[in-house]
């Protein structure tokens, strides 16, 4: 049984070293969680049918930039979606709002598909800002790195 907690206790502690980084980002992505963060720029000497170039907040690309080095980062999180039968924003958040310890590679693979799939499609990182969900993941990322672990106590009989 002690192995156990120990075993917990060091899961823990390298969750907590690799969110680290990220959670200097924490306090800001409250404050703006629900806003769009883009916004798009068009040159006005571009003639009819150009294209428009997103321009994001210069701390939401440095968090994901961070996110992006960090190993918390799940090429695999298509796997995660079809496996957790995740199709939209709902989904994603009551998701969140359940998991525990156990299901931390369910939030690494929600913050992996914004954070690499942004690189790609140039709306995701903006619709994670207004879907709350980075800010939602690193809530709950850094809930459960802070939690103590239960220490399950035997009856006299069985110590």
């Amino acid at each position: 049984m002690e192995d156990n907690l120990e075993y917990r206790q060091k899961l823990m502690a390298d969750y907590m070293q690799i969110l680290e980084p990220l959670l200097r980002y924490y306090p800001w992505l409250e404050q703006h969680a629900g806003e769009q963060m883009s916004s798009s720029y068009r040159a006005e000497e571009m003639r009819e049918g150009g294209f428009s170039i997103p321009v994001y907040d210069s701390t939401l690309l440095a968090f994901v930039r961070e996110a992006s080095k960090s190993r918390l980062m799940d090429r695999n999180y298509p796997y995660v979606y079809t496996r957790n039968r995740i199709k939209d924003h709902d989904t994603e958040r009551n998701l969140i709002h359940k998991a525990t310890l156990k299901d931390w590679n369910l939030l690494c693979g929600i913050l992996s598909k914004y954070v690499m799939g942004g690189k790609t499609k140039a709306t995701l990182w903006s619709e994670a800002m207004v879907e709350q969900i980075f800010y939602l993941v690193l809530k709950k990322m850094k809930e459960l790195v802070e939690q103590k672990p239960a220490v399950i106590e035997l009856p006299a009989d069985e110590q």
